[in-house]
């Protein structure tokens, strides 16, 4: 072999390697979205993929491909990493199908928005969740998919709702934020305002189903408010961060890890303090 096949093979190497560096650090930069237990009545479980296991309160799970379920007269609350709190009410089962989340900003002070971009996807199958987020960050997305329809929360903006899903209906109830609604077949999509309920009702066979738009009914309203503000509370009791923040500042090789949130004072409702932040 002469010289200069030498130095053309030597120079082709080098640059698969230097693509091969470029792909794997680029796979270092988004951290393995995660979910956080924050509260468990009775008994519930994740399906992981690979094994199913009981969820006990503090347990972390990597959440893309996983599926919770709460049994009868069980109930749970989870906080997922980019921020946001649901809370699942007995008898509910939900896959997570999707949940990317970007590297998060360095040096965040502001716990009550999302710490990075995040795309969720999610197919609630039957029971009812309540969702409680932080301030979106401008390009999330957040699905949440059922036998009826699909539910699209909007970003940048707090969102509080909840979604309930019986044989022939999905309902979904908004407190605050903006969602739209789409049901099955259909190729538009209906707005839902804070302070309204919307019923996807199935029509049968091949017919798109009926969406219907009003105001929350006022017998309703305390019951499905304590789902949404279970889902706050669990908010409340945990933020993500990444690992070794201080060594990984642009978020490459970061595991994001839960740190617990203490009240200062358990018996009043007011400011929270990290253990950990307080260390720093």
């Amino acid at each position: 072999m002469n010289a200069q096949a030498l130095v053309c093979i030597s120079t082709l190497l080098a640059f698969a390697g230097t693509g091969a560096l470029a792909q794997t650090a680029s796979k270092r930069k988004s951290p393995t979205s995660k979910f956080y237990v924050a509260e468990v009545n009775g008994f519930a479980q994740v399906n992981t993929g690979e094994k199913i296991e009981d969820l006990t309160e503090k347990s972390v799970f990597d959440a893309e491909g996983t599926t919770i379920e709460t049994k009868p007269e069980s109930d749970n609350a989870l906080v997922m990493s980019n921020g946001t709190g649901i809370y699942f009410a007995p008898d509910t089962k939900m896959a997570v199908k999707r949940f990317l989340q970007e590297p998060f900003s360095p040096n965040r002070t502001d716990l009550e928005s999302e710490p990075s971009v995040s795309q969720t996807k999610t197919s609630l199958a039957r029971g009812s969740v309540g969702l409680c987020t932080g301030k979106l960050v401008a390009g999330s997305s957040m699905t949440y998919d059922t036998p009826h329809g699909s539910i699209n929360i909007l970003s940048q903006s707090t969102q509080k709702l909840a979604i309930e899903i019986t044989e022939d209906e999905t309902v979904i109830t908004l407190f605050e934020g903006a969602v739209t609604l789409r049901g099955d077949n259909m190729a538009g999509g209906e707005s839902l305002q804070p302070g309204q309920q919307a019923v996807i009702k199935s029509r049968g066979v091949n017919q798109p189903p009926e969406i219907v738009i009003n105001a929350i009914p006022t017998d309703q309203f305390e019951r499905i408010g304590n789902m949404v503000n279970s889902a706050c509370q669990a908010r409340k009791k945990v933020y993500f961060d990444v690992a070794d923040r201080e060594l990984n500042v642009d978020g490459a090789d970061s595991e994001l890890i839960p740190f617990p949130l203490t009240p200062v004072d358990p018996t009043a409702v007011g400011p929270i303090v990290s253990p950990a932040r307080a260390r720093r």
